[in-house]
């Protein structure tokens, strides 16, 4: 294992950032869990319209999709609920989801449209990042652009139209560089649920010095989505009437702005420091109108009164981390360290409109609240190589965070709370021979209680974090055409913080201890003739309550099993795939409810999800050296299945066409 692996590169400027698996052709190798890299030219050929597209063919990951253009993020992995995350999201290194310590981090998912690669990151590994990472590690690598000029259209069912423009350029020395990635994104969507997207992104970067370099990132993203939290009512569902909006009249409307400044020193040969500054704001307006459920009980589908709420919230990240990475000598062995250290501040503003259908999205701020956070957290770990074969890395990362809430509507009332959390690992590898490797490790990870949980009331309820040991064993390697990795899990759960009522003379709870076990299987063959094939499978056969009210009853959205399976294609100028998706049954509320209400009942939905299998067809051909063309067939049989319960059913697309075009200056 050589350091030059993760080092910079000296040949040419590109953008620093704080890099999650690193570069090079052994840098999965030194990972002691299980990891899984999705590049470019995979997420090309699956055209994705959000990242859940990808995301649902990495094995160990349910995500649950709402709504086509995939801004709600709803991923499970390895058994934890889809519908409560508790795996970290970043982008190029820092964090996306609008809010890690003060909730609501699912309502922000970046855009596929500009991700050069996705690194997935599970087991002892996981450790050097927090806070969630109880499921692991999400990081969505953007793209850098190129000299000269690429562009992309493509159009499909549903009146589906996007545009791709990347621009960049670099100094003769090579030593800067600036480039822009611009998308625009519109459909009237698969059930008239419609959106209008765009996004820009600009990076630029300079080397300042033979050791030094810096860079910048600057984003911004815009949202409306004809969405709802209504599905549609079982009657409609099984007689396929899939063809309107359930709630026609209602918006999740989406902005988010953010920057990171970058800064990377080569202080050595055997050490170097990376640094980034990050700073975003995220708004999220969600224009609702409210429901006459008698009228509706008797319509068989939802009646809207002529009331509107507007539960509306902006989030501010403030951030600044650094990573030394160290190569040395000490006791005797080749050793890798890497020591971490990161400050941020979280805040978000969340009020509450009451309108109505004639004052449209104007009226009485009757709830208005500040959550705020500041968390700082330090890291170290070691790599020692004992052996050629054996390196063992112990690891530490500490967690100090204190939430605040303010209560602006009722008098400026506050309560905070202050926790901290220590958080050992070790992880190994061992290289069995010179194509087949074990790993394995065992690390506590934890996902803070969010301001409305922990504070509840404006009462400190005393919780820790949601707490968990995870365990994970598993072997990795190719040989010849064949490529492989089998992983064995074990998640024990010991603190899932259980949300009570919304009374504020009822306490949350340390309560609901949980547990999951499972495997995790990945395949790989070459054929010969241009043709592969490759699959992955999931299974979780616990994935339950081990205490409270709900003890031995399976989470919610975690399904038993899951599987990939690939047909592949691939020669000088065309590639191709057949696609299969297969996810197993599962529940949609904590009781394992089987039937699926029929009438309006309000709250959260329950019932059990059947089991489904979905078909795509992909390809794309190469014309010329500037010209591409593409093309997907999705849902090849047309399958109707239902993809999640909140209130009411949310149906997954039907059948449907896209193609496109790309050009290359």
């Amino acid at each position: 294992s050589k350091q030059e692996t993760i080092k910079p590169s000296k040949n040419e400027t590109i953008m620093p950032a704080i890099v999650v698996v690193g570069e090079g052709p052994d840098a999965v190798s030194k990972m002691t869990g299980s990891v899984v890299l999705v590049d470019r030219e995979r997420i090309e050929l699956i055209v994705p319209q959000s990242a859940e597209d990808v995301l649902r063919r990495v094995p160990g990951i349910n995500a649950v999709s709402e709504e086509e253009s995939g801004i709600v993020t709803n991923v499970g992995v390895r058994g934890l609920s889809s519908s409560e995350s508790k795996t970290l999201i970043l982008e190029d290194g820092v964090p996306v989801a609008p809010g890690l310590f003060v909730g609501n981090e699912r309502y922000f998912t970046p855009r596929i449209q500009r991700m050069e690669g996705i690194e997935v990151l599970k087991g002892s590994a996981s450790l050097r990042y927090g806070p969630s990472t109880i499921g692991g590690v999400i990081n969505y690598i953007t793209k850098t652009p190129d000299d000269g000029l690429k562009v992309s259209a493509k159009v499909g069912s549903f009146n589906t139209r996007q545009a791709i423009v990347e621009a960049g350029g670099r100094s003769e020395s090579g030593d800067a560089f600036a480039g822009i990635v611009a998308t625009h994104a519109e459909s009237d969507g698969f059930m008239d649920k419609g959106y209008d997207m765009n996004d820009i992104m600009v990076k630029a970067g300079v080397r300042i010095s033979d050791t030094q370099k810096v860079g910048m990132k600057f984003s911004w993203h815009e949202n409306a989505a004809n969405i709802s939290y209504r599905g549609l009512m079982l009657d409609d569902y099984n007689a396929k009437r899939t063809n309107y909006n359930p709630a026609p009249d209602d918006w999740f409307l989406t902005d988010r702005v953010g920057i990171d400044l970058n800064h990377e020193w080569m202080l050595s040969d055997r050490a170097f420091l990376r640094t980034i500054v990050y700073w975003s704001e995220v708004t999220r307006d969600y224009w609702r109108y409210n429901v006459d459920t008698p009228a509706s009980n008797a319509a068989g589908r939802w009646v809207y009164t002529d009331d509107l709420t507007g539960n509306n919230r902006s989030f501010e990240r403030k951030g600044v981390e650094t990573r030394l990475n160290l190569e040395h000598n000490s006791f005797g062995f080749d050793n890798e360290a890497e020591f971490g250290l990161r400050y941020m501040v979280e805040e978000a503003n969340d009020t509450r409109i009451r309108a109505t259908r004639a004052t449209d999205r104007t009226g009485v701020n009757d709830r208005h609240r500040v959550d705020s956070a500041d968390s700082i957290a330090g890291y170290a770990q070691n790599r020692f190589s004992i052996t050629d074969r054996l390196a063992i890395t112990p690891g530490l990362r500490i967690e100090h965070y204190t939430q605040k809430r303010v209560e602006l509507s009722a008098n400026n009332a506050s309560a905070s709370t202050t926790n901290t959390e220590f958080l050992p690992g070790v992880g190994a590898t061992y290289k069995l021979t010179d194509s087949a490797q074990l790993y394995g490790g065992v690390y506590e990870a934890f996902a803070p209680a969010s301001n409305g949980v922990a504070l509840d009331g404006l009462t400190d309820q005393n919780l820790d974090g949601e707490r968990s040991v995870n365990y994970e064993m598993g072997i990795r390697g190719n040989e010849g055409g064949l490529n492989y990795e089998v992983a064995a899990f074990y998640m024990d759960f010991d603190n899932q913080v259980v949300t009570g009522n919304s009374n504020p003379l009822l306490s949350q709870s340390n309560a609901g201890k949980t547990k999951h076990h499972g495997m995790e299987f990945v395949l790989g063959y070459v054929l010969g003739g241009g043709f592969s094939v490759d699959g992955n499978a999931t299974w979780v056969p616990k994935s339950e309550f081990a205490s409270g009210v709900y003890q031995g009853n399976r989470l919610p959205y975690a399904p038993k099993y899951l599987g990939n399976l690939s047909f592949n294609y691939s020669d000088e100028k065309l590639s191709a795939a057949l696609l299969a998706h297969y996810r197993g049954s599962q529940f949609g509320d904590a009781s394992n409810t089987i039937d699926i209400p029929t009438d309006a009942a309000g709250g959260i939905w329950g019932g059990k999800l059947p089991s489904y299998t979905v078909v795509d067809l992909m390809g794309q051909y190469k014309v010329s050296k500037t010209w591409t063309v593409f093309g997907a067939l999705k849902n090849l049989t047309d399958k109707h299945y239902i993809t999640g319960l909140r209130q009411g059913i949310y149906v997954g697309p039907e059948r449907s066409i896209e193609a496109g075009i790309r050009y290359n200056m």
